[in-house]
């Protein structure tokens, strides 16, 4: 399945390789769409590609670590 997300990021996770370490505990591929990055926000379009129940713990992990998600719509993609 590949999702695609919004991920909000405040001024306390903003400078921390958040999307480095989804790609590093979970059998996802990463691939980052669109980015706006300041210095205390940022906004990132990620598309995630993997397993339904892999892609919906990086969901989970990625809420805990502080990161804001918002489904972009239309998000599953077929193929």
């Amino acid at each position: 399945m590949k999702l695609r997300v919004y991920l909000t990021f405040h001024e306390d996770t903003v400078r921390q390789p958040i999307i480095w370490k989804l790609g590093k505990e979970f059998d996802v591929v990463t691939n980052i769409r669109t980015a706006e990055v300041k210095d205390h926000m940022g906004l990132v379009g990620l598309e995630l590609d993997g397993d339904d129940d892999v892609i919906e713990a990086a969901i989970d992990w990625l809420k805990a670590q502080g990161v804001h998600v918002d489904p972009i719509e239309q998000n599953i993609i077929e193929g």
